[in-house]
């Protein structure tokens, strides 16, 4: 197909539809150093949002349970996945050996001094560290970042510039969102607080694992239209 038709087709496309959060929104040029984040909770939010990954929509999830709020604004990074990789890298963290990815885009977790009310927003964000969570025997990992030029966290690079009373926040939300009170077996657990290298190759693995499962979309829409060009000229011949 002629390269000016492909361009051409491809801006109509997307002038005309709504990116999918996460297959149709690039992850951005800067990635890992700096991510596109899809944010499907506020801290203010009662209500558990989270994508549907069929249709590309924020849908109910289930209400928060007991008082446990998120304290950042939360979502995921598009065009990555947990698979293969993702899991391979926590079991030898961990040392153990029967861990697997959780088959869903790499959760992030943005740090912002300004109240933000409403999610299904994208934004750039900056990653500085994460939490390497185990749920079951599936890697779950949550990466911490800044929102890019926030000026009270903006400037931000690593963890380690993070307090600790508000790594111990997320922490806390995290190994209890899923519990019941009194619960005596702990469904998730939390087996390191990693920095921001270890952050931008957990995102790089995300990102192959998203490939090898869902490869380029574009180029795989290429081949479609080109065969269907060539189909039409064809039938008029």
């Amino acid at each position: 197909m002629d390269k000016t038709l492909e361009a051409i087709l491809w801006k109509m496309m997307r002038t005309l539809f709504k990116a999918h959060p996460w297959h149709g929104v690039s992850i951005g040029e800067q990635a890992p150093a700096q991510v596109t984040a899809y944010i499907e909770i506020v801290p203010t939010d009662a209500i558990k949002y989270e994508l549907d990954k069929m249709t590309g929509h924020l849908k109910v999830d289930r209400p928060q349970k007991y008082s446990n709020h998120c304290p950042t604004l939360y979502g995921l990074i598009p065009q990555t996945y947990c698979g293969r990789r993702i899991g391979a890298f926590c079991a030898e963290r961990t040392g153990r050996t029967d861990m697997a990815g959780d088959g869903d885009p790499l959760d992030i977790c943005v740090l912002t001094e300004k109240p933000i009310h409403h999610s299904d927003i994208l934004v750039q964000a900056i990653p500085i560290g994460g939490l390497r969570m185990i749920d079951g025997n599936e890697a779950d990992d949550k990466i911490i970042a800044v929102l890019r030029n926030d000026e009270v966290y903006g400037e931000w690079r690593d963890i380690s510039e993070c307090p600790k009373n508000l790594v111990e926040r997320l922490r806390h939300y995290f190994l209890t969102y899923k519990e019941i009170p009194g619960a005596t077996e702990r469904r998730t657990e939390i087996t390191h607080i990693y920095d921001a290298a270890e952050a931008q190759h957990i995102i790089q693995l995300s990102r192959e694992d998203y490939l090898e499962s869902y490869g380029e979309f574009e180029t795989l829409l290429n081949r479609a239209l080109a065969g269907g060009e060539a189909e039409a000229q064809a039938m008029r011949a």
